[in-house]
């Protein structure tokens, strides 16, 4: 993430949100718009499928505390779009309609902590504000020739998994079919037809940028000859049209873990988007959808299951055999149990590393809607024999009665 995505880019706006959202607003808005611009809903629509890139940007961002954090200081400090103009900085950001030339605050801030050696400044001031560290600053000419010349990482990429109830709570191995950019097979990157090579730029020597001096500011902007590349492309490759990237399908097949819950977001390292000139691959996001089951619920670690009894059952006690989601198991119903009351079977719940969950048994008392005249007096002759089963409201209904 550079200096200028946070000051530039308004997350906020590209998910619908306001800035004061709580997390669950911002997941809630996050996975509406995900369902809806998904390129599997949407193939072929190039600007479904830019927002969903835009979408999936801003939620990385603003789900994440402390870089939602650092991402709210950026913009309070510099504003949104434009900060540079009206801090009083000729020309403002590239593309923010400042007019003149772009002022590249990078290269401010690159240069006020290196001039005489004594370090510090607005370098080291901002440097762990945009995560640069002591490499450097996000968005300088520095870091745009290291970009421009250096492994570049793969883009990260989200795609969801629709799991039945079984597998969400046991794990499961799933294919996963998605679209995402990855290295053009004809060119193998490169971006020019096979047989030929792209050459340095003699514009800007390979660095990417161009700079000039404009009174006490220099400013940078990226290199027109090579688009900030470094290097140009003279026979472009017919399959890519020189980007050395094209929209590929492939599958893979993915183990998602035992125990996975409904909207949960797993990343699974590296399987994301191959890097270029030899950078690591991004990451791949699985959002889980999980289907309803048609006797289990799920609390937690544990599993709830509701299991009706007869009455005699109940007064009686028996022993029932209930099933989970894997073998059937036997539970005792002790006599006099009262409809509701729940019983645990130990470990049947959701497997975990340690404990597993339990299965929680609760038993209802069926009442039958019709009987026959022989049941009807059986019950009566029942009902008379037990007597009263509410002896404190029915004498005070009486004592009410009476005044």
């Amino acid at each position: 993430m550079s200096t200028r995505d946070f000051i530039e880019k308004d997350y906020y706006a590209a998910l619908g949100v306001s800035q004061s959202a709580d997390a669950a607003e911002i997941k809630k808005a996050y996975r509406k718009l995900a369902r809806d611009l998904h390129p599997d809903k949407n193939p072929g629509n190039a600007d479904a499928e830019a927002r969903f890139k835009e979408v999936s940007e801003a939620y990385d961002v603003l789900a994440d505390p402390k870089r939602r954090s650092e991402y709210d200081e950026a913009r309070r400090l510099f504003g949104s779009g434009g900060a540079g103009a009206r801090a009083g900085f000729p020309g403002g950001f590239p593309g923010t309609g400042g007019g003149g030339q772009p002022f590249d605050l990078g290269d401010l801030f690159g240069a006020a902590g290196g001039r005489g050696g004594a370090g510090g400044g607005l370098g080291d001031i901002f440097g762990n504000l945009f995560g640069g560290g002591g490499a450097a600053a996000p968005g300088s000419t520095r870091a745009r020739q290291q970009a421009a010349s250096g492994p570049a990482r793969g883009q990260d990429v989200e795609t969801e998994a629709t799991l039945s109830f079984e597998e969400a709570v046991l794990g499961v191995t799933v294919p996963l079919r998605m679209q995402s950019p990855g290295t053009c097979p004809t060119c193998a990157g490169s971006g020019a037809r096979p047989g030929t090579s792209p050459h340095t730029c003699e514009v800007c020597g390979g660095a990417g940028v161009t700079s000039r001096s404009q009174g006490a500011f220099a400013f940078s902007e990226p290199c027109r000859n090579c688009r900030g590349s470094g290097s140009v492309v003279d026979d472009p490759c017919p399959t890519c049209a020189g980007n050395g990237v094209t929209t590929q399908t492939r599958t893979i097949t993915v183990r998602i873990p035992a125990g996975v819950k409904d909207g949960q977001r797993i990343r699974l390292a590296g399987k994301g988007a191959p890097g270029r000139r030899g950078g690591p691959a991004g990451d791949l996001f699985v959002v889980v959808h999980v289907s309803d089951h048609e006797l289990f619920d799920r609390r937690g670690d544990d599993l709830t299951l509701t299991v009706p009894i007869t009455f005699p059952e109940a007064v009686l006690g028996t022993t029932l055999t209930v099933p989970t989601l894997e073998a059937p198991v036997t539970l005792k119903v002790p006599a006099g149990t009262a409809s509701g009351r729940t019983l645990r079977v130990r470990g049947r719940g959701v497997p975990g590393r340690g404990r597993s969950g339990d299965l929680l048994v609760t038993v209802e008392v069926s009442v039958p809607q019709r009987l026959s005249a022989e049941a009807e007096r059986a019950v009566k002759t029942l009902d008379a024999e037990l007597g009263d089963p509410r002896p404190q409201i029915t004498a005070a209904v009486e004592k009410g009665s009476t005044r």
